[in-house]
């Protein structure tokens, strides 16, 4: 840094120009031409610009102190980041697919094997081909084993270093660090975000916005120099951030925004002066995202071809609804960024009752905010953050209807950030312009994040339990099947946890309002099967299991109620229907173990009622003693030592039927 960059440089007055230089216009056209013929390295770090600064802003200062702040302010924001979601730390593991993406999942459980590699590259489980967050949790299990508090402090430390890439990404590219540092805090620490972290099944959005923002990185990089190399590495991050979630296929057109603000790549606007790059026509940086959107249109095809049982499923939902339900989503995501409460583990599809009236209100509303964005677009971080927020939607936005939800917390992830970019740079200028105090624009700013960090915390406290998760769901919406659903799930696993007792009754009336809310939905009638069945109303039971066989094109719940099915004719005493059930299932799952021992104690059931008949008619010691000892594998301990008593009595010295029942109370006596 020579020692001229390092003076501190007088005051201008409007119109004035500087002492020993040109006019202020003609220095930004100078420093840009000046940067297209200097070579860039592969530094993120801008020239320090003479330029006025945002309000706050120092106006220049020396490489070595800028790091020094840049760091200062690292190390705070993550402090305070983790110490908020540290309390995610001590939660469990919660019902909603952490059993399949971890605690019941074999493959991941391995670690990080050859075989667990081939699985998660190939796998289209959970409904997506997303290999590198199933090797993300294999390391985990590595690392911690079933251990959660390990599983939730990974997710933990990579919210921590996606909220201190967007504070870099942001004050690198537009030289405004108070700024950037409200934008990153407000990221950080808004309750809409608990969700993606505090739920280890979303893994893959923490995951994906690291490598989203790594891309961003990687694509300052190549715009202050482009190369081929540099297009590689941007191009290779992309591909990784596919691979956690395809939510990332929008980036190719987040990235042509990234052009208009903040890099001004495109030759129509005035070049930017924090970082300054080479211009081109739109046409040029349009060809630019080619490879990227075929990268993109690769990721979208696997993605349909694993979803396309999901999507089979809602195809009923006619597209005006989806469209409703869209604009719908859309603007709640905007209101909850403002007014983070009420906020669910699930919300129950809107599309079908929305009022006309909520409906016209969500309509003018977008409209008018896409028209007022492009009057102010002379003020171009308001278009584009409006935009990415927009485009980046689009994946989860429910046009393409994958799931029940109307919204969800987890997508609104990365969108937000075009809105908390929006609302901090807009306030910003507002302050400049008219020369209000900075102190006052720095204590509301801190005084909203403390805030939203207050009602992080109190988020992240309902993912202490899967009960505490549902009944929270349950009593900020309305009508909400999912939540009723699980929460009965959770009733039973929790009190069967705590007390060795289910509570069938209580967990009876939430599968009765889930399946009552929504008749359609295959899982309620499953679940409230499960409870009939427990409770011993197998005939009640059928009835559910039948009813998910009609609605559901899923394979394995198809398995599921067929081999329940079976469970409920073998319990009624109907061993003919109970076979045809279960080798109903193993044709769907010829090596589901499960089914096999089934069919086996089936035909055990089967011979038992045959020798109960013959010893009925014509008592025989042999006889008595096959019936025990059928009854004794099957668990009917009490009906075996009758047997064997039985073979004794009719054959005092029948040696084998006598060391059948001392066998029986061996483990009684020890």
């Amino acid at each position: 840094m020579s020692a001229h960059a390092k003076k501190k440089l007088p005051r201008l007055g409007k119109g004035k120009t500087r002492p020993d230089g040109p006019k202020a216009d003609d220095s930004k056209l100078s420093m840009a031409r000046a940067n297209r013929s200097r070579p860039a390295g592969p530094r993120l770090v801008p020239p320090i610009s003479h330029a006025a600064a945002p309000a706050g802003e120092p106006a220049a200062e020396g490489f070595q102190t800028r790091m020094q702040v840049e760091v200062t302010i690292c190390v705070l924001l993550a402090i305070a980041t983790f110490a908020v979601y540290f309390r995610a730390t001590q939660n469990p593991f919660v019902n909603y697919d952490d059993q399949g993406y971890v605690v019941e999942n074999a493959h991941v459980q391995q670690g990080l094997t050859r075989d667990t590699v081939r699985w998660a590259l190939t796998s289209t489980y959970a409904t997506n081909w997303h290999p590198l967050t199933w090797l993300s949790h294999a390391l985990d299990c590595q690392l911690f084993g079933l251990n959660a508090p390990g599983h939730h402090l990974t997710s933990v430390l990579l919210h921590v270093l996606n909220t201190l890439l967007i504070f870099l990404l942001l004050s690198r590219a537009t030289g405004a660090r108070l700024r950037s540092l409200a934008v990153a805090a407000l990221f950080g620490l808004h309750p809409i975000n608990v969700e993606s972290v505090a739920w280890i099944a979303e893994r893959k959005n923490v995951l994906c916005m690291f490598f989203i923002l790594l891309t961003l990185a990687a694509y300052g990089w190549y715009a202050r120099r482009p190369r081929v190399d540099r297009y590689l590495a941007v191009a290779g991050l992309f591909v990784l951030a596919l691979a956690a979630k395809p939510m990332a296929v929008t980036l190719p057109f987040a990235l042509l925004l990234v052009d208009f603000w903040p890099l001004q790549r495109v030759n129509s606007l005035q070049p930017a002066e924090a970082f300054p790059v080479p211009q081109a026509s739109l046409w040029r940086l349009a060809l630019e995202r080619i490879p990227l959107v075929l990268l993109s249109a690769a990721s979208s095809v696997i993605t349909m071809i694993a979803q396309k049982a999901a999507v089979a499923t809602n195809e009923s939902v006619a597209l005006p609804v989806r469209l409703v339900n869209a604009v719908y989503a859309y603007t709640m995501y905007v209101v909850k960024a403002f007014f983070p409460v009420r906020l669910a583990s699930f919300y129950p599809y809107e599309g079908y009752r929305l009022s006309d009236a909520r409906l016209l209100l969500c309509v003018v509303f977008l409209v008018c905010v896409t028209f007022w964005a492009w009057r102010k677009r002379a003020l171009m971080y308001l278009p584009a953050g409006w935009l990415w927020f927009l485009g980046t939607l689009v994946p989860m936005i429910g046009v393409v209807q994958v799931g029940d939800q109307a919204m969800a917390d987890r997508y609104a992830y990365l969108p937000l950030l075009g809105i908390f970019v929006m609302v901090v740079w807009g306030v910003g200028d507002v302050v400049e312009k008219r020369k209000l105090d900075l102190r006052i624009w720095v204590g509301a700013t801190a005084a909203i994040v403390v805030a939203l960090s207050i009602g992080t915390w109190r988020q992240i406290g309902f993912w202490n339990s899967s009960r505490d998760l549902w009944f929270h769901a349950l009593a900020v919406t309305k009508d909400n099947y999912m939540a009723e659903d699980y929460a009965g799930s959770a009733l039973l696993a929790d009190h069967f946890e705590a007390t060795g007792e289910r509570r069938l009754e209580e967990a009876a009336v939430h599968f009765q309002n889930a399946v009552r809310i929504n008749p359609n939905d295959a899982i309620s009638h499953l679940n409230l099967g499960a409870d009939e069945h427990e409770r011993g109303l197998y005939r009640k039971a059928i009835q559910q299991y039948r009813a998910v066989l009609a609605l559901t094109q899923d394979q394995h719940l198809d398995v599921k109620a067929l081999s329940d099915l079976g469970a409920a004719s073998q319990q009624l005493g109907d061993y003919a229907a109970a076979s045809e059930y279960y080798h109903q299932a193993r044709q769907l799952e010829p090596d589901n173990d499960t089914i096999f021992m089934n069919i086996g104690r089936l035909g055990m059931m089967e011979r038992m009622q045959e020798l109960s008949a013959e010893t009925s008619a014509k008592p025989t010691p042999q006889g008595y003693l096959e019936l025990g000892q059928l009854q004794q594998a099957v668990g009917l301990a009490l009906d075996a030592r009758r047997s064997f008593e039985a073979a004794i009595k009719l054959n005092p010295k029948f040696a084998e039927a006598r060391k059948a029942l001392e066998g029986l109370a061996a483990p009684a006596r020890q």
